[in-house]
């Protein structure tokens, strides 16, 4: 089957790629692969970024503001560790191309969780539900197996990369500590097949669990769940507990109330300026410019850090910060047309 849309964020490659049979995998078919999985891990880290930055109360401390802010560095440690898998084989990270940049709404790129539209807006328990999906496995404690869920993904290239452990050079590698948000989340560098496959191991359980348990076994904290549950009570709005007359987990615990927000509107396609009822003054689209030309500042550290200039992960690092503020000034802004919900960053790329 040929390859189209590799690098197209809105093509259905991951599909395509899970349609090739894994004796039948190239050496470029692993590099697609893992280019689509950096893409993956990029496109979770806006709408859960967005939904962190609505909760008003600063303190990352509080239960929801904490559990966000610790998914999101997780998702950051895995998309550090799939680029250095894609750079130690020869590949090369491409993450400046207005192809390869998430859009939202859509769905996940390259046809995974098919039907699941990924927005961006404030933290509510539509959008911790919204979040639960994207990293829902097939069926709950157990990963999937039909090739439809980032977990599948994910053991498909864990099952085709050592075929092709000959080509880990160890070049080209960005290293960043990050261990006091998960005993796995260290940025490690992709010496041999070992190194691939423990993060692998890291990237799946922390989103799904294991077979076993919910629990996050590279926890930053004692108890700390996988992705998918922590989000899923959230949403639900009750802790996760094990039945004991049942041995089965069920989401009938204390509450897990929701922290004040800021009410962030769904962002519409395009951004707002594509709303004609709420186009920004131009003090809010200046504010929203500024967002997305630090977002696209961002990008470009990041794709220069892994070809070549690995310096350039400290100046990511600090946009990632400025994000922040940015993304709380507009928070503040009211829209004109519903004064009960406010504007949110786009997450758009500038070209610059």
């Amino acid at each position: 089957m040929p390859r189209t849309g590799i690098l197209d964020y809105e093509s259905d490659a991951i599909v395509q790629l899970m349609n090739v049979a894994e004796e039948d995998w190239t050496e470029q078919e692993l590099k697609d692969a893992l280019q689509r999985a950096i893409m993956l891990e990029l496109s979770t880290i806006p709408p859960y970024a967005t939904a962190l930055w609505s909760i008003t109360d600063p303190d990352n401390s509080k239960p929801v503001r904490h559990t966000i802010r610790e998914i999101v560095f997780d998702e950051m440690s895995h998309f550090g560790l799939v680029c250095n898998m894609l750079t130690s084989i020869g590949g090369s990270v491409v993450l400046d191309d207005p192809l390869t940049v998430p859009k939202y709404p859509s769905e996940l790129p390259g046809g995974v969780n098919p039907g699941l539209t990924v927005f961006l807006s404030g933290l509510t328990r539509e959008s911790a539900a919204l979040f639960a999906d994207i990293e829902k496995p097939e069926n709950p404690l157990a990963f999937a197996a039909d090739g439809n869920t980032i977990g599948a993904f994910y053991q498909r290239i864990a099952d085709v990369f050592p075929r092709f452990a000959h080509l880990l050079t160890g070049h080209n590698q960005v290293t960043f500590p990050l261990s006091n948000h998960g005993a796995g989340n260290n940025i490690v560098a992709m010496n041999t097949i070992d190194d691939v496959l423990k993060a692998i191991t890291v990237i799946q359980s922390q989103g799904e669990g294991t077979t076993a348990s919910p629990d996050n076994p590279f926890p930053g904290a004692p108890g700390e769940l996988a992705h998918y549950y922590a989000f899923k009570e959230i949403a639900v709005g009750k802790k996760l507990v094990k039945n004991p007359a049942t041995g089965t987990f069920e989401f009938t615990g204390a509450d897990v109330p929701l922290p004040d927000t800021s009410p962030v509107a769904r962002v519409p396609a395009g951004g707002w300026a594509n709303d004609p009822a709420n186009a920004p003054d131009p003090t809010t689209a200046d504010a929203l410019r500024t967002f997305n030309t630090t977002y696209s500042t961002m990008l470009t550290n990041l794709h220069a850090a892994w070809n070549g200039n690995g310096n350039a992960l400290f100046e990511a690092i600090g946009n990632m910060g400025d994000l922040g503020d940015a993304a709380r000034t507009i928070n503040a802004v009211k829209l004109p047309s519903d004064p009960h919900h406010t504007y949110g960053p786009e997450w758009l790329f500038v070209s610059h």
